[in-house]
């Protein structure tokens, strides 16, 4: 959808949607709107937990990272932007190291390094037919790289700071998500009212609304799943999911879209989304018990005796 939206020319005088920061304060104000609704319907208490500066430096980075996100659509297809994503690894550690002290062992810096080449790989050797609507060169372009670096830098800054600001406050999701999406909110239809793009937006929403109700859905419900994921089932199955789901956002791009993928392409492909998997492989393994720990769990445990 949103390789639709910035990619694909509307109605009979081909027109294509220039204004990525009206999609940042659609997805973000139907976010907010359910959020505060979850909030009042759960009777929990819509008082910020943590000082409201600290959900504006989310909000900034997080509105970075989307205008980046969509802005690099211009230049690189999907499926290049997609498999850039997993890229995020390296940017995570580095802010994870600086914000949070963090220390990580050379097997995470060796599949780090890994899906970057992959990454890399994928990039570089295109398909001499993959082209940009807004470019007439090929799509690895300076700008739509250096669009795609930013978006890895601030999206690893914001998932950082949010978990440590999970970390340090005794917040619900909810309460997070609601803060955040607000300030986003507040900041998006401040830099269109500024650019002079909050009106040309609306009138071509009005002539072309359905996709933005669709996406603005989409990015809602997704933020919560996220949430619920990570919340219920931990961040290693949350990860898991992911990389599925990147690499089924792919197939599916190339297949509607027809978007040619080189050989090479196909082995920067199976790089990353290999060592990925090998990663949450290796984690999965170490921290299950030993059988002989199992066993012995379960001797020692009482048993209830039938009344």
């Amino acid at each position: 959808m949103q390789e639709k939206i910035m990619r694909v020319p509307y109605g009979v005088n081909k027109e294509y949607f220039k204004y990525s920061l009206f999609l940042v304060f659609c997805n973000r104000i139907t976010t907010s709107t359910v959020s505060a609704g979850v909030l009042l319907a759960s009777k929990k208490a819509l008082d910020p937990i943590a000082p409201v500066y600290k959900y504006c430096l989310i909000s900034v980075s997080n509105i970075l990272t989307t205008t980046c996100q969509y802005e690099a659509l211009k230049y690189v297809s999907f499926p290049v932007q997609t498999l850039a994503k997993c890229a995020k690894m390296i940017p995570v550690m580095i802010w994870g190291t600086c914000i949070m002290q963090k220390r990580y062992k050379g097997f995470d810096y060796l599949v780090a390094s890994l899906v970057t080449l992959g990454c890399s790989i994928f990039i570089l050797f295109l398909a001499g037919t993959d082209f940009s609507p807004y470019n007439s060169g090929r799509e690895n372009t300076v700008w739509g790289i250096s669009l795609m670096i930013g978006y890895l830098g601030f999206d690893g800054f914001t998932s950082t700071f949010q978990d440590k600001l999970f970390k340090g406050y005794n917040m619900e999701i909810h309460n997070q998500i609601f803060y955040t999406t607000i300030c986003s909110c507040l900041l998006s239809l401040t830099g269109l009212v500024l650019q002079g793009h909050l009106l040309p937006a609306i009138e071509f929403v009005y002539r072309h609304f359905l996709d933005i109700v669709l996406l603005s859905t989409v990015a809602t419900a997704s933020q919560f799943f996220i949430s619920y994921t990570i919340r219920t089932f931990g961040a290693l199955t949350f990860a898991a999911i992911m990389t599925t789901r990147q690499l089924v956002s792919i197939m599916l791009s190339c297949v509607w879209f027809s978007h040619p993928l080189s050989w090479e392409q196909w082995i920067g492909a199976v790089i990353v989304f290999g060592s990925l998997y090998m990663k949450n492989f290796m984690k999965t393994a170490t921290q299950r018990p030993p059988p002989s720990e199992q066993t012995q769990t379960r001797a020692s445990s009482p048993v209830k005796g039938i009344p």
